[in-house]
């Protein structure tokens, strides 16, 4: 093949592989909804109004859906006088595109688990799922790649560690003080002195660097004038 056929293929492939990488996130959105709906909603519980937490949990991860798959419809060019249809439709999309419908979904799902007895570990995956799909979601919405979350990778990973650990105490027994416990509180802790470890460096990159020579410079900018330090030489 030629230069200026490998250039046209390679122009043709491109928007295909991009179609098809949004087309991905958004299904996977989905399916994390949806997974951790099923996940949450099972045994069936019947009481503490769990049948109006389903109902807003199916509404919240199906209309989250339907938002993915209508992001890139575009809105009706506005008019002097436009037909009920077209109002109609820009209604639609509006109050399917403004609405928080993922956020309502996790609310939904969340009040499910509750209803149900203490189950640790249970809990734990749904906190990732749900993270997980909030996190695809607005991927997905703003149609970035995966690689996007690659400078949070520690942060999410000592989440990670943490909900387990989260999930490790809520399984030990509540009779009283032991060696399992106490074990779990210092992986507590080094898991938190991790967590300030990376934050930390993070924070100082941002705060801004003065030292004496400096802190003049910064009041005679907020008085609004431009006078320098004298040198030496006066």
């Amino acid at each position: 093949m030629t230069a200026p056929g490998r250039l046209r293929a390679a122009a043709g492939a491109l928007p295909v592989r991009a179609v098809a990488g949004a087309a991905a996130m958004r299904a996977a959105a989905l399916l994390l909804g949806a997974g951790s709906l099923v996940w949450a909603a099972l045994p069936a519980v019947h009481r503490g109004f769990a049948a109006v937490a389903l109902d807003v949990a199916i509404a919240g991860v199906a209309a989250g859906g339907l938002r993915l798959a209508l992001a890139a419809v575009p809105a009706p060019e506005a008019s002097y006088w436009p037909s009920p249809g077209v109002r109609a439709w820009r209604t639609f999309l509006d109050v399917v595109r403004q609405v928080p419908w993922e956020e309502g979904a996790v609310i939904g799902i969340a009040w499910l688990e509750v209803l149900h007895p203490s189950r640790p570990w249970h809990t734990a995956v749904l906190g990732a799922g749900l993270i997980a799909y909030l996190l695809i979601a607005h991927l997905a919405e703003s149609d970035a790649p995966l690689a996007t979350l690659r400078p949070q990778a520690r942060v999410l990973g000592l989440g990670a560690v943490l909900l387990a650990l989260g999930a490790g105490a809520g399984m030990l027994p509540a009779a009283g003080p032991g060696a399992g416990s106490a074990l779990l509180r210092l992986a507590a802790a080094g898991a938190l002195i991790v967590a300030a470890g990376l934050v930390l460096p993070y924070v100082a990159r941002r705060l801004p660097r003065w030292g004496g020579g400096d802190s003049v410079g910064i009041y005679n900018r907020r008085q609004g004038t431009t006078q320098r330090r004298a040198g030496p030489d006066g």
